[in-house]
């Protein structure tokens, strides 16, 4: 097979900084260690900020930086690892759940998560909003969409928004039979409102868990969960055998 023209290309200066950045992290910087500024930092290195900036860039991606509103640039500590295994065969708020519910309302899904449902979503959704914490520090926010449908009996009830809305939500769906739920994971970037309750910018790096339950040979509820990509690696299966990993981490794979 011949060389293809991608690989012919020389490799990006950004990319090639990134790499000498990255020593530089693990040799001359202690987590949490505030880097100096991209003025400074660009001098140091001999190169353009445009240059210095996608390699930092690159490095939050990759989870090696976080950049945290009124302090900069701070060397991030080792990722969390999470388990979003699909062994765990439980609604959402069953007993060992370490999500906290923090709001609920009525509102329409929006088109993408409406598609899910299979055109089954009423315009009445129950949306309920949960913070995941991992060692006392938000690692995930999700929003966790319960068509009335789903959950008939609390349509008579006139309860108010916030968390007692969403306890009740939760209660609602452990009284289904769960047969089975799906998952999908992209790579996105962090919405206002999730930036602010996981302590990012907005657009930072996030992956986004995507679930499915159902019940009755329907989806009855979706989750759609935004993890920090910088500060958590996402595990799964029985046993955890498929890990995204930080950094320098060895990858395996079931």
């Amino acid at each position: 097979m011949g060389t293809t023209q991608l690989e012919s290309v020389p490799e990006p200066k950004y990319w090639h900084l990134k790499t000498v950045l990255s020593e530089a992290l693990d040799s001359d910087f202690a987590v949490g260690e505030i880097l100096p500024n991209e003025r400074d930092l660009a001098a140091r290195f001999g190169v353009a900020r445009a240059t210095l900036r996608q390699a930092l860039e690159q490095l939050e991606l990759e989870g090696r930086l976080q950049r945290r509103r009124g302090v900069g640039t701070t060397v991030a500590p080792p990722r969390t690892a999470v388990s979003v295994s699909t062994a765990q065969h439980d609604w959402p708020g069953a007993p060992g759940d370490d999500w906290q519910t923090s709001d609920a309302t009525a509102a329409v899904p929006p088109l993408a998560v409406r598609r899910l449902f299979d055109g089954d979503a009423a315009d009445e959704t129950h949306v309920v909003r949960r913070t995941r914490l991992a060692h006392g520090q938000a690692v995930a926010a999700e929003l966790l969409y319960v068509p009335a449908g789903s959950v008939p009996e609390l349509s008579a009830i006139d309860m108010p928004s916030g968390p007692a809305r969403g306890r009740a939500v939760l209660r609602a769906l452990q009284r289904l039979d769960l047969e089975g739920q799906d998952r999908a994971v992209e790579l996105g970037s962090a919405r206002a409102d999730d930036a602010k309750e996981l302590d990012r910018l907005p657009g930072a790096p996030v992956l986004v868990v995507t679930t499915r339950y159902f019940s009755e040979g329907r989806t009855v509820a979706v989750s759609v969960a935004t993890y920090r990509a910088d500060t958590c690696r996402l595990t799964f299966g029985d046993s955890g055998d498929v890990e995204i990993s930080h950094p320098g981490q060895a990858r395996r794979a079931s």
